[in-house]
């Protein structure tokens, strides 16, 4: 986990105005809120404050989430932040605030509550540039900083109403390549939900053919799916150079194309020694969910492949007694060990 996220994790304060009111005075917030920064999903440390409709949370994460330095004068209990050319004024406790030297006004002013300076998350985000949303279905509030759009399509790809390539979903329109989105969330595997930059909401894939987003949770995702799907096909019966465009038999090649192709649309050469000149070479202490694994075999340097699925585990075929299966990455397959390679 890395610095950033961790202060967001304990620092990050929320203050939203409902669409619907709740009558509460400095209450928290009677249902949990689910709040996502640049489709990261975070967890304020303390229970935000509803008042008449307004939720407000810790000061100095909100400010420090989206980039701003800060500046405190505990005398006067005022700060002020500083991102770019946006600088923002603000005394605990008054309804206005300076915004580049301009007098803005609050929904709610801010507070003092169980040690938290307690501020609302819309009026900052929005004078730091940043855009909020919130999503009453699901109780989120999403969070988009100014340089929100750091995704890149990379193949076209349909901008989808749902998260379902199937025809009850509508299709938003195409993306070119070159396009440029913000991941909202990561719905699963499978599933972006992205915002583009004329402020159209949808889901495209995730597939790594679309676009150039990659995250340590999806790719952990698209790993474990990888295996699930492959764990479809257990018992399959084995069979020497199996064709590849049917799934009754398989080989270890053919099995491993077969998982990649049909899963993430990642279409792997025919034959293991191929395979193992594609993605990049990973240590064997550094395996991840997803990742190939080769071998010698049948007197050849590189003649079996199978995937790694996490915990010691690998899935492959190699034998008609076994069929596809899983068994453990043991030490007469390291002994047999030549390299891995990671292709997500």
């Amino acid at each position: 986990m890395t610095t950033r996220t961790t202060m967001l994790l304990s620092l990050l304060g929320l203050a939203l105005l409902l669409p619907d009111r709740v009558h509460a005075d400095a209450a928290p917030s009677p249902q949990p809120i689910s709040i996502y920064l640049d489709g990261q999903q975070l967890q304020p440390e303390t229970q935000p404050l509803n008042i008449s409709g307004t939720v407000l949370v810790p000061m100095r994460g909100l400010f420090e989430a989206q980039g701003a330095e800060l500046s405190w004068d505990n005398a006067s209990k005022t700060v002020t932040a500083v991102k770019g050319g946006t600088a923002l004024t603000y005394t605990l406790g008054s309804s206005t605030a300076l915004l580049n030297g301009k007098t803005a006004q609050l929904a709610v002013p801010g507070q003092l509550s169980q040690g938290y300076s307690m501020i609302p998350l819309r009026f900052v985000s929005e004078a730091l540039g940043s855009q909020v949303t919130w999503e009453p279905a699901s109780g989120s509030v999403l969070i988009s900083s100014a340089s929100a759009y750091e995704t890149s399509v990379t193949w076209g790809v349909n901008l989808r109403s749902t998260p379902d390539a199937g025809s009850s979903t509508t299709s938003l329109g195409l993306l070119p390549a070159g396009s440029k989105v913000h991941v909202i969330r990561e719905v699963d595997a499978l599933w972006l939900e992205v915002r583009t930059a004329d402020h159209v909401r949808g889901y495209v894939s995730s597939k790594p053919k679309f676009t150039d987003y990659r995250s340590p949770s999806l790719l952990q995702k698209q790993g474990e799916a990888l295996i699930a799907s492959g764990k479809k096909y257990l018992n399959t019966p084995y069979e020497f150079g199996a064709s590849p465009d049917q799934t009754d038999t398989f080989d270890c090649s053919s099995f491993v194309k077969r998982v990649f192709g049909d899963t993430l649309g990642i279409e792997l050469p025919r034959v293991s020694y191929d395979q193992a000149q594609e993605g990049r070479k990973v240590g064997v202490g550094e395996l991840r969910t997803g990742d190939l694994l080769f071998f010698t075999a049948r007197g050849l340097d590189i003649g079996h492949v199978a995937i790694y699925a996490g915990n010691n585990r690998i899935l492959h075929t190699y034998s008609k007694e076994q069929g596809v299966h899983m068994e453990d990455f043991s030490s007469k397959w390291k002994q047999r060990f030549v390299t891995a390679r990671r292709i997500l």
